[in-house]
């Protein structure tokens, strides 16, 4: 959370938007490896971050995409929206919108102030849960249970 105080006005605690990106293709899912110096650096996750002021959560998942992996991709679906206030591995809660997207082109590369590794991982062998940041682990199960049962 974000503690804000307003002029002349109260305190008050904002909350931020994320987006992530699930990537699958032939049973196999496109990860990220988080930067050492970030939160959860060196941890795999999904694709995504922040929204920006003035776009939308469906450009900012395209733009997050593109920055973290150097693929140009287009929104598929919505899968889920998380607004738990207890997200495990998080300093302030995190409002995210997780989307499902598909691949066009790869026309770019990761930035390296961001992302350490861009791996493609089979949806049967994923890293074990503690080698993902946040609940990430735990969206990629939800989204094989109902895609892939």
């Amino acid at each position: 959370m974000i503690t804000c105080e307003f002029e002349k006005g109260p305190k008050t605690s904002l909350r931020h938007v994320v987006v992530d990106a699930l990537i699958v293709e032939d049973s196999k899912i496109l990860l990220i490896k988080r930067a050492e110096h970030l939160i959860n650096g060196g941890k795999y996750a999904l694709p995504g971050g922040y929204l920006d002021r003035d776009e939308t959560a469906q450009q900012a998942v395209v733009r997050e995409v593109m920055e973290e992996t150097g693929y140009k991709v287009e929104v598929d679906k919505l899968f889920k929206i998380i607004d738990n206030p207890d997200r495990p591995q998080e300093d302030r809660q995190n409002v995210a919108f997780i989307y499902v997207v598909r691949l066009l082109e790869k026309i770019g590369e990761h930035d390296p102030s961001e992302v350490s590794e861009v791996k493609w991982f089979d949806l049967a062998q994923l890293p074990s849960d503690d080698e993902f940041a946040f609940d990430h682990y735990q969206t990629i199960l939800e989204y094989k249970k109902k895609y892939t049962a």
